[in-house]
């Protein structure tokens, strides 16, 4: 299955890939892009090096899968991430 997004939408599912608190399963729900998707889109948009980077990052990480994440947390993000 092949999406389109637009560059806004792109911009925002790498950014929330990289988040640690946002869980892969947040991303699918929001542009229905399932982890293996997720994995190919950034493989061909970020730089080589970039993607290494990122999948070390986000390889085995508990917050980035909800099955694997403690309980207690419940929102996505830190709520001091984004400024008001």
């Amino acid at each position: 299955m092949s999406h389109h997004f637009s560059a806004a939408d792109l911009s925002r599912i790498i950014e929330m890939a990289w988040e640690d608190r946002t869980p892969f399963e947040a991303i699918e729900q929001l542009y229905g892009l399932s982890e293996p998707a997720l994995i190919k889109l950034m493989r061909r948009e970020l730089k080589a090096g970039s993607f290494r980077l990122w999948r070390a990052r986000v390889s085995g990480r508990n917050t980035k899968h909800l099955k694997l994440r403690n309980p207690a947390i419940s929102r996505a993000y830190c709520p001091t991430q984004y400024k008001r």
